[in-house]
């Protein structure tokens, strides 16, 4: 990420630096000790000390500024998008709020609701409720949905996002239609009459989806409770098969869509 690069830049670059002045700092009191206590004592041995520590200071000094000088020809990493730095922060919040349930189900609430926010005063808010009710339906089915019935739970989501997207571009069309010169509305209430029925039909379509799931769960149900009985199994099977036939006719429904 471009912030990692750019802070790591200027933290080598930091280190560096205060190397550099330390040991320039240290290079230059030995030297400086080295030169005052040499001519008073005669060079002896801890004179050949502080002379050697003063000139191996002043060599590392050499370097750390000569390590700094090559890492500032280097360029400096651009600042990063302060939108990307925020965008990524909430998606590492969202994906930590994710890991727990109940964190989940808040999140998906709360789009839920600041999507319907959005549609505020059009007319795909009754529908897009309907939806709402029925997909909330569905998500306390699912975990007894077994068998051929778990087979429609991919296309029921595929479908729902498929219809939710319908109802943001009723309302689109709307907004659209404040601003639209007379010449053009024709074809911009077309579009929006067009876009509303589909959803309406969609929307049934998913309600129907919905009551056949509770139906095969209670067929499901009955038939755990009575091993061996034909008739039951035989309604079981017409559940499943009232389930995948409504959710064939759902699948045609959604082509149908614009840009689906």
């Amino acid at each position: 990420m471009a912030a990692d690069e750019r802070s790591r830049y200027l933290r080598q670059s930091r280190r560096l630096r205060d190397s550099a002045r330390r040991w320039s700092v240290l290079g230059g009191a030995l030297a400086g000790a080295a030169a005052i206590l040499t001519p008073y004592q005669g060079l002896g041995l801890p004179d050949a000390a502080w002379a050697a520590a003063a000139g191996g200071s002043v060599v590392l000094a050499a370097w750390r500024w000569a390590d700094l000088r090559r890492h500032h020809a280097e360029p400096l990493p651009p600042a990063p998008d302060p939108a990307a730095i925020a965008a990524a922060r909430q998606a590492r919040l969202t994906a930590m709020i994710e890991q727990f349930p109940a964190g989940r189900t808040a999140l998906q609430e709360f789009r839920r609701q600041r999507a319907r926010a959005e549609l505020k005063g059009s007319a795909a808010v009754d529908p897009w409720l309907r939806l709402d009710r029925a997909s909330g339906t569905l998500t306390g089915l699912a975990p007894r949905l077994t068998g051929h019935g778990a087979e429609v739970l991919p296309e029921a989501a595929d479908a729902e996002r498929s219809l939710r997207d319908v109802a943001h571009r009723v309302a689109g069309v709307e907004r659209a239609l404040r601003f639209a010169p007379p010449d053009g509305r024709a074809g911009l209430e077309q579009a929006h009459r067009t876009l509303l029925g589909q959803l309406s039909d969609g929307v049934t379509a998913f309600e129907a989806l919905v009551a056949a799931a509770a139906g095969y769960v209670a067929e499901d149900a009955r038939a755990g409770a009575h091993l061996g009985d034909t008739g039951t199994a035989d309604r079981l099977t017409q559940a499943a098969d009232r389930l995948s036939g409504i959710t064939d006719a759902l699948t045609e429904l959604r082509p149908a869509h614009p840009g689906s």
